[in-house]
């Protein structure tokens, strides 16, 4: 039963400043990609990463991700994260046509906890057609109107923000993707717009998405090792 993980990463990353694609910014000398990369292998529930690259870099990110292994393979992605996952899982289906859990990940949550993806994975084992990690929202969350002024303070205890990797059986990605018809952030949002119960797993605050300088200064300090490999609980 194996499961395959897509890694769309043809963003270009203008908010960290680095004049590169974000998933080749490096933490501690190597590539946030690479980083997320190892992680899914080295959990040791994921078989097979597929990455999309900016089409103009593909042999610098397979360059990138060569340490990897040969588990690993790089296709190109498109100017949408939409494009990117649709390249990545179309691949997948050649790839490893037998898969039976499909992973999206972001490059950029390079420190996900093994431990989180191998929940997500179980829980598709386990029946679920979607799943996602998410944390309890801490601040409290203010809606506004137009002019930014608060309407209404919105109860938190049933709010959730979503992490990655997101976790899903192929034919419910597979149906997703072809009824999308317009860009998406969220993979999870357009299974439900099918219809389909999207269950949870407890993320891991480790997992953050490293987006600014700031989060990337967090990174180096608190989360990176300057030599990868210890499995994070």
């Amino acid at each position: 039963m194996d499961v395959v993980a897509l890694v769309p990463a043809a963003g270009r990353g203008e908010r960290l400043g680095y004049g590169m694609p974000k998933a080749l910014v490096p933490v501690l000398g190597e590539p946030l990609l690479l980083r997320a990369v190892r992680g899914l292998i080295g959990s040791g529930c994921v078989h097979h990463a597929i990455v999309a690259a900016p089409p103009d870099a593909v042999e610098e990110v397979r360059a990138a991700v060569a340490p990897a292994g040969g588990a690993v393979h790089v296709v190109p992605g498109g100017s949408q994260r939409t494009e990117s996952v649709r390249c990545a899982l179309a691949e997948s289906a050649r790839v490893v046509p037998d898969a039976a859990v499909v992973l999206v990940h972001d490059a950029a949550r390079a420190f996900t906890p093994a431990s989180v993806i191998r929940e997500v994975v179980c829980a598709v084992r386990d029946g679920a057609d979607a799943v996602v990690p998410v944390l309890p929202v801490a601040d409290t969350i203010k809606q506004v109107d137009a002019d930014d002024r608060v309407t209404v303070t919105v109860d938190r205890a049933r709010l959730r923000s979503v992490q990655t990797p997101q976790g899903f059986t192929p034919e419910v990605l597979h149906e997703a993707y072809a009824a999308v018809g317009d860009a998406a952030t969220d993979d999870a949002g357009l299974v439900e717009r099918l219809g389909r119960t999207v269950a949870t797993v407890s993320g891991h605050p480790q997992a953050l998405k490293i987006t600014t300088a700031f989060d990337l200064a967090i990174a180096e300090a608190v989360l990176a090792e300057p030599f990868p490999g210890r499995d994070r609980p």
